[in-house]
């Protein structure tokens, strides 16, 4: 009896020391991780934040090649731990014939872009210890319909763009937008020169969303929100072609795909 009480104890212990981790290893995916309280994790030798609880979150790169090394070390043990990311099949799209203004901006908005883009890296580069990124995020608008995918590319009359590092979803314009998960809003744009109305919201340990092209913005810098509320409207502003939500998930500065964490997989 002594030797099973034993056997049980060293066995729970190791669970307890044990990362488990929720989502799968593709690439661009979001992975939330949960491991013994007070632990120190390191993804890829970078240290991560890990709450009370024992949860952290990590993003794996949309063009990651290599295994991630995750190092999760608590006071009575190391543990070392590899996990193959797998690849993606991304859509190439090429498109010839656009005014040449449709694929290459003019030099005066030049500085206007280049400030747009520090308003946005700052938004992202946000590290709270909120820890509202453990729950569910939800769709941000009703009855959705999917017009872009994470990871496209465009060519446009033979120049490769950035690929698309989001969701789009058609709608009317004026069709009400819903936050997908509580946290702190930590910028709110009407009129950036791409991504027009502009909204980025803050869930904890560097993770954060973002919408695009908003007609109407009606939350401000520093707002806390509940999940489900109404942060804007669908719009066609900045560089659209027509009324649609474009959202995006960051790590930091790591773009993610917001499917990984709405079950559009």
């Amino acid at each position: 009896m002594k030797k099973l009480i034993l056997l049980l104890f060293l066995f729970f212990n190791q669970n307890l020391l044990a990362a488990e981790f929720i989502g799968k290893f593709f690439q661009g995916n979001f992975i939330l991780g949960k491991t013994a309280q007070e632990s120190k994790v390191f993804i890829d030798n970078k240290r991560v934040k890990v709450s009370k609880e024992g949860y952290f979150a990590f993003g794996l790169d949309r063009d990651r090649k290599n295994d991630v090394s995750i190092k999760v070390i608590n006071k009575e043990k190391t543990e070392n731990i590899v996990k193959k990311v797998y690849k993606k099949k991304y859509q190439v799209q090429k498109i010839d014939g656009l005014p040449q203004q449709q694929v290459t901006p003019p030099k005066e908005v030049y500085e206007r872009i280049k400030n747009d883009n520090k308003l946005i890296a700052s938004a992202r580069a946000v590290d709270s210890n909120l820890n509202f990124f453990i729950k569910k995020f939800i769709i941000p608008v009703d009855n959705p319909i999917i017009s872009g995918v994470y990871g496209s590319q465009r060519i446009l009359n033979g120049i490769p763009k950035s690929p698309h590092y989001g969701v789009d979803f058609v709608a009317d314009e004026g069709t009400p937008i819903k936050n997908m998960l509580e946290g702190i809003v930590t910028l709110s744009e009407k009129d950036l020169y791409y991504t027009g109305g502009t909204v980025i919201v803050d869930h904890g340990h560097g993770i954060s969303t973002l919408y695009m092209h908003m007609k109407d913005v009606n939350v401000s810098k520093g707002q806390p929100l509940k999940q489900g509320e109404l942060i804007g409207t669908v719009g066609k502003t900045g560089r659209s072609t027509g009324p649609h939500l474009h959202i995006q998930l960051h790590w930091y500065d790591m773009k993610l795909d917001p499917a990984s964490v709405l079950n559009l997989n």
